[in-house]
């Protein structure tokens, strides 16, 4: 009796390895001599963290970004500083301390935390303080920074290696905001510098303004924070000034080829009659393993390399296509939803725009019962 472990997943991705370092390369060398602190969160953005590190650390990069505490633990053993980006909860701010995670101080409260916590295990804590020049979510308020940054410096066991904030505009080039944004951290710098106080990492970059602000990838910045770009995605507004390539191709099989009559319906609710005989094929992928329900009656995927328009509504385990244009197909034919080479190629900025979404909600929809393979 076969072993079902032996069993071929139906639905897979493939993330390119090779692409992702060559990504990592290009931006590397546009921000130079920054350097790059990759954004792992999420795992990876769902496309499996640890394959994706070890390529990454082994590239060179300076850090790990990620979300949470658990995200941060399972980097750690790479031997590259890993730092949350986000907040820390108090019950987090020990174990966190112990483990050596760099943590982000986004007020004073915090800070006397940490540093309480340093002090009870006798280990320095590594903080970046986190300053909210204009996201709205986390951290000092111009008004307060210079004072809270002041009073953290001061406090035991706190090592304050780093100063940084994030843009929420930085896929819109030319943003006032965004450049606002600088000069308002620029001034904090230049305010508490009258105090001797200087940290060795300073960012805001992240991938939208390394494409479209090169002035945040520049003195005083010298680290800047990446996550999509390294996947070879963009945002669907602003600049690609990064000739970054994508590391993913979603795939499935072929199910089922039948020729069906006119005015069969097709799918949920019929939303796709027939109109003549046509020969049609069941793909073995649905909106449970990442494809968007807007690609019901308007997209289409890959057989033989062959765009098939995509018939009827999408269902959770099943796509519905026609084969009219690849009368050679056959049950068990590779089928690209996302990914492919040439002019027919799918990318996530398509699939994004025909959801009306953004790429990260694309890259981040893949099912748990997709397999990730690594290439």
């Amino acid at each position: 009796m076969q072993n079902v472990n032996n069993i071929p997943r139906r639905v897979w991705l493939e993330v390119s390895l090779q692409r992702l370092i060559d990504n990592f390369r290009k931006i590397e060398q546009a921000v130079a001599p920054a350097q790059v602190l990759a954004v792992l969160k999420a795992n990876a953005y769902g496309l499996g963290v640890l394959p994706i590190a070890r390529a990454l650390s082994d590239a060179g990069a300076a850090a790990f970004g990620v979300a949470e505490p658990h995200e941060a633990l399972q980097l750690l053993p790479l031997g590259k500083p890993v730092q949350i980006l986000s907040s820390v909860l108090p019950e987090e701010v020990a174990p966190m301390v112990a483990a050596g995670v760099t943590l982000p101080v986004t007020d004073l409260a915090t800070a006397r935390l940490i540093s309480a916590a340093s002090v009870r295990c006798g280990k320095p804590a590594v903080v970046h303080i986190k300053l909210d020049t204009g996201m709205g979510r986390l951290g000092l308020l111009p008004a307060e920074a210079p004072a809270v940054i002041r009073a953290a410096c001061r406090l035991p066991g706190l090592d304050c290696q780093g100063v940084f904030s994030h843009f929420p505009f930085a896929y819109e080039a030319g943003s006032d905001l965004t450049n606002r944004q600088m000069d308002i951290f620029c001034g904090i710098l230049d305010e508490i510098g009258r105090d001797r106080i200087t940290f060795k990492r300073i960012h805001i970059a992240n991938s939208d303004a390394i494409n479209n602000f090169p002035r945040a990838c520049r003195a005083p910045f010298n680290v800047v924070r990446t996550g999509i770009n390294l996947h070879g995605s963009f945002d669907t507004i602003g600049r690609r000034a990064l000739k970054v390539k994508p590391v993913l191709t979603l795939k499935t099989r072929l199910t089922a080829v039948r020729t069906l009559p006119p005015g069969t319906g097709i799918g949920y609710g019929h939303t796709c009659r027939l109109a003549a005989k046509t020969r049609v094929g069941t793909v073995s992928a649905g909106y449970a393993d990442g494809l968007p329900l807007a690609l019901s009656n308007r997209g289409y995927l890959l057989i033989r390399g062959i765009p098939c328009p995509v018939l009827g509504r999408i269902s959770m385990d099943y796509t519905t296509v026609s084969l009219e244009g690849v009368p050679e197909a056959e049950v068990g034919d590779e089928v690209v939803c996302l990914g492919g080479e040439g002019m027919h190629a799918l990318t996530v900025e398509d699939w994004a725009a025909l959801k009306n979404t953004h790429p990260y909600e694309i890259i981040c929809s893949f099912g748990n019962r997709v397999e990730r393979r690594y290439v």
